[in-house]
């Protein structure tokens, strides 16, 4: 009796032991797809595919998607104590909404700024995040070089856009537009890499840090 009790005890505990760890929690699960919609929606204004006076088309899968989703991602990795994922999440969601906080005050003249400010303050807003990016580069060296090649695509996209806009060139501006389609693309494979971990596989090759 003693020894099919204690077999009896053992047996969840055995089978607790055997069975595979759950993967880690992983804050890119939502953060990733979260700024890829955005993207998408802002490289599709940017090459055209609506008219130019459209310019707050994007807005609500920016508002809605891009920016909570990407507050969400931020606070969960920083209850995770994932310092840099928190902090790059935090500041692209900064950057979406302001983005979207611009436009909306342009279009419905918020912040009583004249026809003839409207593209300077655009380029205001351009050269301030250009710097941010630039420094989030920089920083963020020693992780894998596909996240160093994410952040300088996104830099170079703000400067088309910031020439686009400064010139009133389409043709920049839709260049622009694509190179936002290519870090896009670069963030769908970084999700594709999360995602199989999460499911239980390997991580895909992300390449090795520019810094040690």
């Amino acid at each position: 009796m003693t020894t099919i009790d204690a077999t009896t005890e053992s047996s969840p505990r055995a089978a607790a032991q055997a069975a595979p760890a759950a993967p880690p929690a992983d804050p890119m699960m939502i953060g990733l797809p979260s700024f890829i919609v955005g993207s998408v929606a802002l490289g599709l204004v940017l090459i055209g595919y609506v008219p130019a006076t459209a310019v707050g088309a994007s807005l609500a899968v920016i508002i809605a998607a891009t920016g909570l989703g990407l507050v969400i991602a931020s606070i969960w990795a920083a209850n995770l104590g994932q310092s840099a994922v928190a902090g790059v999440f935090a500041i692209f969601a900064g950057f979406w909404l302001s983005y979207a906080l611009l436009v909306l005050g342009l279009t419905h003249n918020w912040f009583g700024i004249t026809a003839t400010a409207a593209v300077d303050t655009q380029g205001l807003f351009l050269i301030s995040w250009l710097v941010i990016v630039g420094m989030l580069t920089l920083g963020t060296l020693r992780l894998p070089i596909a996240y160093a090649l994410l952040f300088l695509l996104i830099e170079l996209a703000l400067v088309l856009v910031l020439i686009g806009t400064l010139q009133g060139s389409a043709g920049v501006l839709h260049v622009g537009g694509v190179v936002v389609f290519v870090f896009a693309a670069v963030g769908g494979y970084l999700f594709f890499s999360s995602a199989s971990q999460a499911t239980g596989g390997s991580a895909l090759p992300l390449g090795r840090a520019l810094l040690s």
